[in-house]
């Protein structure tokens, strides 16, 4: 059997898995509001992700605006920052879909789906952002 073959025979066996288990966990998942000051794991992940997104797009920012100056800051993103923005702003961006798609509920019901949304958000922008710094560092070599 080749890897090609083994590989598609796995995914197979997944999905139907995931096809099967669906209906049974989505009859017993009632969503409930949570309280306001209750950290749910996908309270406690969405804003995780959302802060990464956020430094992330600083670093591209930082990066992008080419900072001028002598200090260690302006130094580590002329560097470093386009690269920093792009892992953090995937990493961001994954974390925060994930938490998005496996979100019980609404917004509102305690499951961190509006951080999540944030968490996409600030990923993107700062791929974005690191994306652009990476394109002009490379032009004027």
């Amino acid at each position: 059997m080749s890897t090609r073959s083994s590989l598609s025979a796995a995914a197979a066996v997944l999905i139907a898995a995931l096809a099967l288990a669906g209906p049974a966990a989505a009859a017993s998942a009632t969503p409930v509001a949570a309280d306001v000051f209750t950290l749910s794991i996908g309270r406690i992940g969405a804003s995780l992700s959302a802060l990464t997104g956020l430094i992330g797009s600083v670093c591209g920012g930082m990066a992008l605006t080419r900072a001028t100056g002598k200090g260690r800051v302006a130094a580590w993103a002329r560097r470093n920052g386009a690269v920093t923005a792009l892992v953090t702003g995937l990493i961001a961006a994954a974390v925060g879909g994930t938490v998005a798609a496996t979100a019980k509920g609404g917004l509102g019901t305690g499951n961190g789906l509006g951080g999540a949304y944030v968490a996409v958000l600030l990923g993107l922008i700062a791929v974005t952002l690191g994306w652009l710094a990476r394109i002009r560092s490379h032009q004027f070599r």
